[in-house]
């Protein structure tokens, strides 16, 4: 890849998180996972108490690239249709004409999503695996790039239906905002105090140049022995003896594919074990599910066990640490 390009890349993505930087205070490294996802093509999912800024994280992302937003608040009563769109009878024209629903922007915004009916939750798996909604037997195209970034809350659980296991493993990343620390919320009080911080948001690119970031993460090289990694890693998860559903393929080719987000932002052309290291907890513990009995307190803790465990494996096939 010419090095203009990767510099480009830098410059972009730099501008990207320094703008959501200024509006979401002390939270760098959950910034950075969420711009991680989008140019990985993935969907986020974010899991957290009220008021810390999940939904703003959403939206500070899609404004700082220029796309479309919608927000889809998911209440028991909500309908797939609600969603994905209707095909509403034209009585001058005579026929059927298709209006789409909230799932047809860049950037789709799923709040509180374990509050609505799994079949309607089920109405974004098709969006969310192939980018398309088929409605009356006709194939839709959604926007491009198109991330979901759904959240959720986990200490009120009434009247809510958690998230099946194939549809949180269509989420690239899984992540929690936590509270900042006190200087950052000093901070936002100074900053946000007088108003959404959202109201003068500007983006620093347009949607076909981040079309172009995602379309150079894509390219990044990816050797045997990384790949021969990935696997390795997934496969750990579906022995291991605290766990008693590990990660599926679609997981380790998701990734693959952060992996190569992640070697992008750091300027690199090709991806290292240590750029699978970095993303891999946030990855893959939430598809994991522990055995009732293990004595372990958490997937994360699994997760970095495995991270120390499982070798490296060179191009020959052997491993190092």
């Amino acid at each position: 890849m010419r090095r203009g390009t990767m510099e480009q890349f830098s410059t972009h993505t730099q501008a990207i998180l320094d703008r959501m930087n200024s509006v979401i205070d002390g939270k760098p490294t959950e910034t950075r996972t969420a711009l991680t996802v989008l140019l990985a093509g993935g969907h986020l999912l974010v899991e957290d108490v009220p008021g810390v800024g999940k939904t703003m994280l959403a939206r500070t992302l899609a404004g700082a690239i220029g796309g479309t937003v919608s927000r889809i608040q998911f209440t028991p009563d909500l309908l797939p249709t609600d969603i994905t769109g209707v095909s509403v009878y034209d009585q001058v024209r005579r026929e059927f004409e298709f209006k789409p629903g909230p799932v047809f922007a860049n950037l789709v915004i799923g709040d509180e999503i374990n509050r609505a009916s799994a079949k309607t939750q089920s109405a974004l798996l098709e969006a969310m695996a192939e980018s398309q909604v088929t409605a009356d037997g006709t194939t839709y195209q959604l926007a491009t790039p198109f991330m979901v970034v759904a959240t959720q809350n986990p200490v009120e659980m009434d009247g809510t239906f958690p998230l099946p296991e194939a549809q949180r493993d269509r989420f690239t990343a899984r992540i929690s905002m936590g509270y900042p620390d006190a200087d950052a919320e000093v901070h936002m009080l100074a900053g946000h105090g007088s108003g959404s911080p959202l109201k003068d948001l500007q983006p620093v690119l347009d949607i076909n140049q981040a079309t172009q970031l995602v379309d150079y993460v894509r390219s990044l090289h990816v050797s045997t022995a990384v790949r021969r990694y990935i696997v390795s890693l997934c496969q750990a998860t579906r022995t291991h003896p605290h766990l008693r559903l590990g990660a599926s393929p679609r997981a380790a080719l998701q990734l693959q594919a952060a992996a190569r987000a992640e070697a992008a932002l750091a300027g690199r052309s090709h991806v290292l074990p240590d750029d699978v290291k970095a993303i891999a907890v946030p990855v893959l513990t939430h598809r994991l599910l522990l055995e009732r009995r293990s004595g372990t307190d958490s997937a994360q803790d699994v997760v970095r066990a495995i991270l120390d465990d499982v070798r490296v494996p060179t191009e020959d096939g052997s491993g190092s640490r």
